[in-house]
């Protein structure tokens, strides 16, 4: 099933999402699904609540972008319940998007690297540490399961400049490639 993606507006991209547990129903089927919904929208991570769960769950994958940077050939993750332990002080600003926000992007500061504890889709536990790129993927999908999107990193200018956009993403005026819903 290929799963619309949640747009700007909808309140389930502004709740804190709620553990799962092994007994999540079909939850492999679930995984199998939002890899395909990210595939068709063409993005590089995807969190639940952007299909309208609200669930601690996202998945990551960076092999589209193997031909220009061949270090992401084979990293496609699923994080279920993860928890960044920690963040560097160390940051870099990048421009981001989101398939909740379709059309826009913005400079967003991030941390370089991240420590992040989690189960994958096999609920084997997994503590690494992630830089650069992968960091920065990580760090936008998690923001997703605390309520956030990558517009509430940005300045208060910036924001004010872009509101006009954001109401109307809100409103269904956007155009993109992929199924949305309100």
């Amino acid at each position: 099933m290929i799963y619309p993606i949640v747009v700007y507006g909808n309140p389930v991209l502004k709740k804190v999402a709620l553990p799962i547990g092994k007994d999540y129903p079909e939850l492999q089927t679930l995984i199998s699904d939002m890899y395909r919904t990210l595939q068709k929208s063409e993005g590089v991570g995807l969190a639940a609540p952007q299909i309208g769960l609200s669930i601690r769950l996202f998945i990551i994958d960076l092999s589209p972008l193997a031909d220009d940077l061949p270090d992401f050939k084979n990293f496609k993750k699923t994080f279920i319940n993860p928890v960044i332990e920690e963040f560097s002080e160390d940051e870099e600003t990048a421009s981001e998007g989101c398939l909740s926000i379709p059309g826009l992007s913005e400079n967003v500061r991030r941390s370089v690297s991240i420590r992040i504890r989690y189960f994958d889709e096999n609920w084997v536990e997994h503590v690494e540490v992630y830089s650069k790129f992968p960091a920065r993927a990580i760090q936008h999908e998690y923001d997703h399961l605390e309520g956030h999107v990558y517009t509430d990193r940005i300045s208060l200018i910036r924001k004010q400049l872009i509101s006009k956009k954001l109401v109307a993403i809100s409103k269904g005026k956007f155009d993109c490639a992929y199924k949305t819903r309100l």
